[in-house]
Parts: structure tokens; sequence; C-alpha cells
């Protein structure tokens, strides 16, 4: 009545589960994605690993202080190669081409693109020097902006010793007139 179907049963007399089988098909084809997705995230990771191995000699030539670089393999959803903190290389949309991104405050900046592991070692290579350039300008300018100001506050210093003095005279021309005024005060005869 209504609409409702009349449960039939199955030669063994069960009735039959037509959902049940229809999440158990569900539930193998997700496996099998997840699989093919493991695998596909596997490959991107052991292709970064490859990439990473390649600029060992690169990052092996930077000098021993600088702090900028932070290279290393992260796993997960979408593995990356990262190089510094806002620079990293993932693998394209066909996971076979390296995409070489920086981030900016306006979004994601790709800096390469390449099927070729040499081309990205040159790239990244680039990328490391521009940014030593701009590690060795930002310390010259902390140099020359932390001298000018010591020269500023040297400049000050002075000015400040020649007020003082100043100050000093006049307070020791007035204690002076003030003391002679005492003095000749005493000194007169009194009628």
């Amino acid at each position: 009545m209504f609409g409702r179907s009349k449960k039939t049963e199955t030669p063994t007399g069960e009735p039959p589960n037509v959902l049940k089988q229809a999440v158990r098909e569900a539930r193998i084809e997700a496996a099998e994605r997840s699989a093919v997705v493991v695998d596909l995230r596997d490959a991107e990771q052991a292709r970064l690993e490859l990439l990473n191995e390649a600029l060992d000699p690169v990052f092996k030539d930077i000098p021993a202080g600088v702090e900028l670089f932070d290279r290393g393999v992260s796993e997960g959803d979408v593995p990356r190669l990262w190089v510094d903190v806002i620079a990293h290389v993932e693998m394209g949309r066909d996971k076979r081409q390296y995409r070489f991104v920086q981030d900016t405050r306006y979004g994601r900046a790709v800096l390469a693109e390449s099927y070729e592991v040499s081309e990205m070692v040159q790239a990244v290579t680039r990328y490391v020097a521009r940014r030593l350039v701009e590690r060795e300008r930002a310390l010259t300018d902390d140099v020359a902006s932390g001298q000018a100001v010591a020269d500023k506050m040297a400049r000050l210093e002075r000015a400040r010793r020649r007020w003082h003095v100043f100050w000093t005279f006049v307070l020791g021309l007035i204690v002076g007139a003030g003391a002679l005024f005492v003095l000749a005060l005493l000194s007169q005869p009194h009628p």
C-alpha cells in the first residue's frame, strides 16, 4: 500500500539486502582508490627525495652561519620538498612535473616548472643565490644603519655635554654673584 514494496525472500529464505551490498561495493572501491592514492603519494615522495639528493651539493656550499634554509621532504596529503620557510617544490597535476613555488603575501608564485631534475636543481640554486644576496644586503644595511645610529647618538651625546657645560657655567655665575652680594652686605659697617 502507498508505494511500499513487499519484501521478497531469496531462495535461502533471507530477504535480499541491496543497500548492504552497495555499501560493501563502495568500500571495496574506496579501498582500491585509496591504494592508488597512496601509491601516487609514494611515487611523488620518491621523486621529491631524488630531487632532494640532487640538491645536496648546492646546500653543502652554503656557509655554516647562514640559517635561512630548512630543507626537507614533508609527508602529508601533498608531499613537499621545503627549501626554506616560504619556498617549496611539489609535484604538478600530472605527478611527473616538478613545481617550485614561493608563498607571498599575494598568494603562491610559481618560480619554475619542469619535468627534469637538473632544471629544478638550477632553479633552486638560483633561488638560494638570490636569498644569500638578499641576506648580505640586509646585513650591510643593518651595519650601515647601525653606524648611522651610532654617529647620531654620538652627536646627541656631544650636544648634551655642551648644554650641561653651559648650564653649569650659568649656575656658577648665579651662585658667584649671589655670594658676592651676600659678602658685600656682610662687609658693610653697621650704623
